[in-house]
């Protein structure tokens, strides 16, 4: 930074300020404003589609040359279909049922007034991201469509692909008559820059962060502004006694292979020590190519499995490596979830209803599925749209958050002159 440059502080606070003004003439438009805005954004998108994808191609020759992993690469790359999907998820965003303005409750005072609990944005959100550049459209339309503004800030790998969809995208808004303020980009890599976004309490209402666990440890660690956010996707699968065979083998390796790099992969397999196909289920992962490490029962079912350490069961690999442990029914694979999980998406194959109810109701994940691919846990496969990430914690929102997710709310009174004397 030279002597005639602002500091990262100064920046966020002006970005902050042009973003409160845009925040507050988004919550005073009517659903149909927002909704053409996106339709504008996602139509530019197509246009720029060609621009976007020369500026992902110098990004991805970018991160291949720096030894990105493979599973990184695949987050960052978009070719044709991936783009049009991008589009098609703004559009998509436009088209869901708006909340704010929506009655949470109605109800008469004792006084006599009569109040209303209704929902609002929250203001102005700060996304903080790596890797994957359509984060880049999939907040914006989500922060549009639910009356925020919002300030991002994508990782160095992508700074191309970010910068070329994020013209598009304010592009069509300002087409619509939206204020393109409403949707800013953070330009510089400079790292200080989201320093200043952590602690710009007043500036940002909210921040959510999305990407590996260094970056979501150091938000969570130094933020001075509410975080919105999951740490780990450290996501299991359990088999039980009870599970169709062919489901369990079906769903395992599509739970762990289908998309290595997703938040949602399974990192742990747990079999019942009571289920009669383990050396089947075990076979058929690794013969899909994933490294698989287990533990003495799993290495005396299928010699061939390497070794698990400690830190296996605590390791999302985000990568074709799957922890197998062998566990007795569904109490054991609970208590192993319970040590090991991270309050992400856990799923349980099993034919037994009362045996998949009990774990339903006592795995304390954000998700958990029963007889379905831990893939699934995604806004658009929820119905909800793009969404903005997945939250682990217990408080506002927890599991996809998607529109909903990014309003508070606020009581209205309608009295008739009443006065507390």
């Amino acid at each position: 930074m030279t002597d005639d440059e602002p500091a990262p502080t100064q920046v966020i606070a002006q970005m902050g300020a042009r973003a409160r003004a845009a925040a507050m003439l988004l919550a005073t438009l009517p659903t149909a404003a927002r909704a053409n805005g996106l339709r504008c954004a996602a139509d530019a998108l197509r246009r720029a589609a060609p621009r976007i994808a020369a500026a992902n191609a110098e990004d991805m020759a970018a991160a291949t040359l720096s030894g990105l992993s493979p599973a990184m690469l695949d987050r960052l790359h978009l070719d044709g279909p991936r783009i049009e999907a991008m589009a098609a998820g703004v559009a998509s965003v436009a088209g869901l049922p708006d909340p704010v303005g929506q009655v949470i409750e109605h109800r008469i005072a004792p006084s006599g007034i009569a109040l209303t609990r209704l929902r609002v944005p929250i203001g102005v959100i700060g996304i903080i991201y790596e890797g994957r550049p359509n984060v880049t459209a999939d907040a914006a339309a989500l922060c549009v469509m639910s009356g925020n503004a919002v300030i991002l800030r994508g990782g160095s790998e992508a700074t191309r692909s970010n910068h070329a969809i994020h013209a598009a995208f304010v592009e069509g808004l300002v087409e619509a008559g939206l204020p393109g303020d409403a949707v800013q980009l953070v330009e510089s890599t400079d790292r200080a820059l989201v320093g200043a976004m952590l602690t710009a309490a007043g500036v940002i209402d909210m921040i959510v962060p999305r990407g590996g666990k260094s970056l979501v440890a150091r938000v969570q660690a130094d933020a001075r502004v509410p975080v919105l956010a999951h740490l780990d996707g450290n996501n299991h699968v359990y088999v039980d006694a009870s599970a169709d065979p062919a489901m369990a083998v079906s769903i395992t390796i599509d739970a762990k292979m289908r998309r290595t790099g997703v938040c949602g992969a399974m990192e742990t397999l747990l079999i019942d020590r009571a289920y009669p196909d383990a050396a089947h289920l075990i076979a058929s992962l690794r013969a899909t190519g994933c490294e698989v490490r287990g533990d003495a029962a799993v290495r005396a079912i299928d010699p061939g499995v390497l070794p698990a350490s400690d830190a296996d069961w605590d390791t999302e690999y985000v990568d074709a490596i799957a922890a197998i442990a062998v566990v007795d029914g569904v109490g054991g694979a609970m208590a192993h979830i319970a040590r090991h999980g991270s309050n992400h998406t856990d799923a349980i194959v099993a034919r037994d209803a009362a045996t998949a109810e009990r774990f339903l109701a006592g795995v304390d994940s954000a998700i958990v599925l029963w007889n379905a691919s831990t893939q699934y846990a995604d806004g658009g496969e929820f119905g909800l749209g793009a969404e903005i990430g997945i939250a682990t914690g217990r408080l506002h929102a927890r599991g996809p958050v998607a529109l909903e997710g990014l309003t508070t709310y606020k009581w209205v009174g309608r009295g008739t002159g009443q006065v507390r004397g």
